[in-house]
């Protein structure tokens, strides 16, 4: 979205020039994102906490190094972005599955961390756009903001999953439209930094969705491609769009435009604020909709869509899986429970992410066979990670977990 003709004041910005190529970019960062973390996290077993401190070192590493230049530099702004991406990623699940914080909580409180940001840095700079990073502290503030959208953008497009039940790749069409109807907004003549900051928040719901999307297998509503092959051809597609930014300037480098946008006027501006609203409420009376619907809540997280069942009375949750992948389930929680017996807790909650690791693995394989035995286990797990993982462990808790999960595997 331009906001006015490219002068020195911008060229020396720390931020790229708003083109099709910003929004192309952006949304391929926060697939990255999404599918990354992911990929951290769980496929290599390094665990959400241990994740989330290796990348908060990560980001202050090349947000120093972003904050040092003078100039805007694609590589490094960039790779600013898809780090600060993955980070709030990160901070967001550890809320949701560490903390056990409501999505709609966390919602909430990065919201109004958003706009506590956003008051503070126009009480001290009296302007929130982007083309006025010509300083330090201005920088500072654009990056916090930065930071906190991924997160609440996190928070809101898992928050809208589980309210909704939808899949991915229906979950995608919300955001997308939204930002249609900014767009729709700002070539009507509305503030362009308002339109800014709100197309900016709704890429990150739109590229987290859309990376579950790619990542989740057919069964659950996905293309099957996995997380770690959508980060490869992700993070690819990046590196090929910044090489080709560097080497043409295209976003730097003001063109004429090859359209036209109203004179964003007083008046004009009112009016589409009430376009705005119009749209927010729309949205909302969709969301408490679809809310209403009979659904599966679905997960928030890569682990796919999970519900909450209960099996028939004399029903067995295993009975159509292989018995060495129970065998397997079962060894892994008696281990466990000895080593709490032993008093080793963390060796106990680093020993379950074998069982963690195990269970994705063998999803595609036992969800097909049963998939109600399969969600009523798949919960069982969720309620053994929490306890095991919990900030302060509670050890009663956490047997009652494992024994309550051997149980449903008999």
């Amino acid at each position: 979205m331009r906001t006015a003709p490219t002068t020195r004041r911008q060229m020396l910005s720390k931020v790229p020039e708003i083109t099709v190529w910003f929004w192309i970019i952006k949304i391929l960062c926060t697939t990255v994102g999404e599918s990354f973390a992911d990929w951290i996290n769980m496929t290599l077993g390094v665990g959400l906490d241990l994740t989330a401190l290796l990348f908060t070192g990560i980001l202050i590493a090349v947000l120093g190094w972003q904050v040092a230049l003078r100039r805007y530099v694609p590589f490094v702004y960039w790779l600013t972005v898809v780090v600060v991406s993955v980070t709030g990623t990160l901070y967001t699940d550890i809320l949701t599955d560490d903390l056990g914080i409501p999505l709609a909580l966390s919602t909430a409180v990065f919201a109004v961390i958003l706009a506590t940001v956003f008051a503070i840095w126009w009480r001290s700079q009296r302007t929130l756009s982007i083309h006025s990073i010509t300083t330090t502290p201005r920088e500072l503030f654009y990056w916090l903001a930065i930071l906190v959208t991924f997160a609440l953008g996190t928070a809101t497009g898992d928050w809208i999953l589980e309210l909704t039940g939808w899949s991915p790749g229906v979950s995608v069409l919300l955001p997308a439209a939204l930002i249609i109807a900014v767009t729709v907004g700002w070539k009507l003549g509305a503030n362009p930094v308002l339109a800014f900051w709100l197309a900016y928040i709704l890429t990150r719901p739109l590229g987290a969705n859309l990376g579950d999307w790619l990542g989740f297998p057919p069964e659950q509503g996905g293309v099957g491609l996995g997380v770690a092959l959508t980060s490869i051809i992700f993070l690819a597609a990046i590196l090929a769009v910044v090489i080709y930014l560097t080497a043409t300037r295209a976003d730097t480098i003001e063109k004429t435009p090859s359209y036209a946008t109203a004179p964003s006027t007083p008046r004009r501006q009112r009016a589409t604020l009430s376009f705005y609203g119009v749209v927010a409420v729309a949205s909302i009376g969709l969301l408490a909709w679809a809310s209403a619907q009979p659904h599966s809540t679905a997960a928030a997280s890569e682990e796919g869509p999970a519900t909450s069942v209960t099996l028939a009375a004399g029903q067995s949750a295993i009975a159509l899986f292989p018995r060495d992948k129970v065998s397997r389930y079962q060894t892994i929680a008696t281990d466990t429970l000895a080593l709490l017996a032993a008093d080793d807790q963390a060796n106990a909650t680093a020993h379950i992410t074998d069982l963690e690791t195990a269970w994705d693995e063998d999803q595609t394989a036992l969800q097909p066979l049963d998939n109600t035995g399969w969600t009523y286990l798949d919960g069982k797990i969720d309620t053994v990670l929490t306890e095991l993982r919990a900030p302060t462990p509670d050890i009663t808790a956490e047997k009652n977990a494992l024994n309550d999960f051997l149980a449903a595997l008999h």
